[in-house]
């Protein structure tokens, strides 16, 4: 393992590695051996990433995309910021733009822990996000598609980078983005007005208004909601309308996914 010469905004140490099972579980090792708040570890191959569904994996072409963790320590379970999931999507989708400026505007963020990219034809995935809390301590997941020109078949219509996005290779390299992200992670985080974080979110919302078919619970639940995106509430959790029920009804959910 070594550490990167990147700077960190949380002032902690980037731990860098060329393959790992998963950076989540290289987290938990860092944070048992009393690791600071804001640690990173990244790496360029993940052999087992996994997705927030169970049985889901997080697979990346090995040294062109951005996987790591960020370790944040709170003094109790009571302490960690709301919705801190959704706010970690708002602060890489700005560090995105701030990476690919001309994406400004392209980038929405998918209830819970998805980022996608507005192309002409298509909306795609270009960043998962998953979040494991331990007490008060919080492993924040990522993984950013940067360079990757191809994907696997049942990916291609789903899936997309930021150099294919951008319709060039980008001009800078990976652990760039990796700062900006910190930045802005940092900011959120750290200093942003905990008043305005919902709307900052919703203005960025993807389906916000628009009809949404929803699935309830896990994936394979069989639970179908159908009905307007109204928003999100003050927990993170996902408002909708549903069809067929007074308008002013509205049914939060914490736990499910919107079909995509």
């Amino acid at each position: 393992m070594r550490q990167l010469a990147v700077d960190n905004p949380f002032n902690a140490p980037i731990y860098h590695e060329d393959t790992v099972d998963s950076t989540m579980d290289v987290s938990r090792i860092l944070a048992w051996q009393g690791e600071p708040h804001g640690t990173v570890i990244a790496a360029d191959f993940q052999k087992t990433g996994r997705g927030r569904m169970r049985g889901r994996s997080w697979d990346m072409e090995k040294g062109t995309n951005l996987a790591f963790t960020l370790l944040l320590r709170f003094s109790g379970i009571e302490k960690i910021p709301p919705a801190l999931t959704l706010r970690t999507g708002l602060a890489v989708s700005r560090a995105i733009e701030d990476f690919a400026p001309i994406l400004a505007g392209r980038i929405v963020i998918k209830w819970p822990n998805d980022i996608l990219i507005v192309n002409a034809e298509a909306v795609q995935k270009a960043v998962g996000i998953l979040t494991e809390a331990d007490g008060g301590n919080v492993h924040i997941g990522i993984g950013v598609n940067v360079a990757q020109k191809q994907f696997p078949d049942f990916l291609r219509d789903k899936a997309t980078s930021i150099s294919l996005a951008m319709g060039t290779a980008t001009t800078e390299e990976r652990f760039t983005l990796l700062h900006k992200i910190l930045v802005r992670l940092h900011s959120e985080i750290e200093t942003a007005n905990d008043t305005d974080w919902k709307s900052r979110i919703e203005s960025q919302l993807y389906k916000k208004g628009e009809q949404v078919s929803f699935i309830e619970g896990a994936a394979d639940s069989g639970k179908i909601v159908s009905g307007i995106l109204a928003g999100i509430g003050p927990g993170g959790e996902l408002l909708i309308a549903p069809s067929g029920e007074p308008a002013a009804e509205l049914r939060s959910f914490t736990a499910g996914e919107l079909v995509f």
